[in-house]
């Protein structure tokens, strides 16, 4: 059980996670739900939210963007030259927005930030460039920042985005191959300067096979490492509510 001023996150396998804030809105990140061989098939499907954000264009990111789009009719923020393409799409929600840009939708704060990765996006069988690949801290109504770092390696300006934005956990990929691994991820958590590291994308390919069992061994004393499980909610008190 939770509040209603307490932060829930949710991992649906891979990077999906749905984030429900203080306020009680929910946030749903990179949907991959029907092809995610870690979705369970229970939360296949997500029928309710409030916010939709999509760091890139790749198919384990946004395999189900227009099914969860449509059926909840939340606002849609990608970087702009995605944007113009989910509009053509059909979808009516739809913010573009660019590295260093901040809009405020149902009083959650989004900034757009760096990563290093590639982007693209398969339409008609052809791979087409859809904007450079992002990712986004997100300020929540009590004032926490998380920063969800989508695909990336490492990179120096992380300091800046401490500098910034100061986010209290970050969300990192540590399966190695086609973004950092767990050596990078925990150099990450450093430059960022965050209290908390949710891992991700990790596990779901063969490829994949950085795991949190070495990042746990690599991050400096004082960082949590929080491991959920497919399906598994974790919630955190708003600092106004704890003892």
């Amino acid at each position: 059980m939770h509040s209603n001023s307490d932060l829930a996150v949710q991992w649906l396998g891979h990077s999906t996670f749905v984030i429900t804030s203080p306020g009680g809105k929910r946030i749903v990140l990179d949907p991959w739900l029907e092809g995610n061989p870690k979705c369970p098939d229970e939360h296949k499907k997500i029928a309710e939210a409030d916010l939709i954000l999509i760091t890139h264009g790749h198919p384990d990111h946004v395999g189900d963007i227009f099914s969860v789009a449509r059926t909840t009719g939340a606002p849609v923020i990608a970087i702009l030259e995605f944007a113009k393409l989910f509009e053509e799409k059909g979808l009516q929600s739809v913010h573009g927005i660019n590295k260093g840009g901040t809009i405020y939708i149902a009083g959650i704060g989004v900034t757009m930030v760096q990563a290093v990765h590639s982007s693209g996006f398969e339409v008609d069988g052809q791979m087409i460039f859809v904007g450079d690949p992002a990712g986004y801290v997100i300020r929540l109504e009590d004032g926490r920042s998380l920063y969800f770092a989508g695909d990336t390696d490492v990179f120096s300006d992380m300091a800046l985005i401490k500098q910034l934005h100061a986010p209290e956990i970050a969300f990192l990929p540590i399966g190695d191959h086609f973004t950092m691994g767990p050596k990078g991820a925990a150099l990450a958590a450093d430059l960022l300067g965050v209290q908390q590291v949710v891992p991700m994308h990790y596990g779901t390919f063969p490829v994949l096979v950085g795991t949190p069992t070495e990042l746990r061994a690599l991050l400096t004393p004082g960082i949590e490492l929080l491991e959920l499980q497919p399906g598994e909610t974790r919630v955190w008190q708003s600092p106004n509510t704890r003892d």
